[in-house]
């Protein structure tokens, strides 16, 4: 079985608005349906489960059944980070998944998911235990010596810009998030999964990423979102 684990909990308080952002309303559909959307219509996915906003759990089973996200089966509580909230969804998938499944994690503010960056995620964590969707790094990197000078860079061909969708065993996820949580390993400030699972000793394998894989987390970037929506590619394009 493959399960998406979709992470909605966030208050969104960079965005400046009354709702959380997962919930604001693009072209009268909430953003977090156009990224449930995106799971529903892939053939390998077989179940959504949601870490959702306190208080915005009926909301949402509202705006599941109004645009048939029939693959959503749980709705869980997210917690006060992150990490917490990933957690709580793993933690919750025990007795429902197997070993040997394949868990999606994504965030729910990225809502133009792209259907073959999704199949490449899981057909990669398939073969090696994890997939992580990644994108080269086409800017220069420098490191700063104070917040005006600089004499040192790295090299941009030796890095990576990794984002969500990232798939992951359910066996290895039940047992970093165990592990991380008891011994305060990786789950701090802006960790993730990824960051969490490489401070845990393991090795991460890198899958397809898409440039439209946008985060949603400031009044612009929905902007971008509305006008990408509008966009189509030219035709003589490959």
């Amino acid at each position: 079985m493959n399960v998406a684990l979709v992470l909605a909990g966030g208050v969104g308080n960079r965005m400046g608005q009354n709702i959380p952002k997962q919930f604001i309303n693009v072209n009268d559909k909430p953003v977090i349906i156009y990224t449930l959307e995106g799971f529903q219509k892939h053939p390998e996915i077989d179940a959504i489960m949601v870490v959702c906003l306190n208080g915005w759990h009926d909301i949402l089973r509202a705006y599941a059944r109004q645009y048939n996200i029939s693959k959503l089966r749980w709705v869980v509580a997210g917690g006060a980070s992150g990490q917490e909230s990933i957690r709580n969804g793993i933690f919750a998938l025990e007795g429902k998944c197997q070993e040997d499944d394949i868990v999606v994690i994504h965030d729910g503010i990225r809502p133009m998911i792209d259907e073959e960056v999704l199949s490449d995620v899981i057909i990669t964590a398939k073969m090696y235990g994890n997939g992580i969707s990644s994108l080269p790094y086409n800017e220069q990197m420098f490191i700063k010596s104070d917040n005006q000078t600089t004499h040192q860079y790295i090299p941009r061909e030796t890095l990576r810009r990794v984002m969500t969708p990232q798939a992951y065993h359910f066996g290895k996820l039940l047992w970093a998030y165990r592990k991380a949580f008891k011994e305060n390993i990786g789950i701090s400030g802006s960790s993730y999964t990824n960051t969490m699972m490489v401070d845990l000793g393991e090795t991460l394998y890198f899958a397809k990423g898409s440039n439209k894989n946008i985060k949603i987390t400031t009044a612009e970037d929905l902007d971008l979102f509305k006008a990408m929506l509008m966009t189509k590619r030219s035709s003589w394009l490959k």
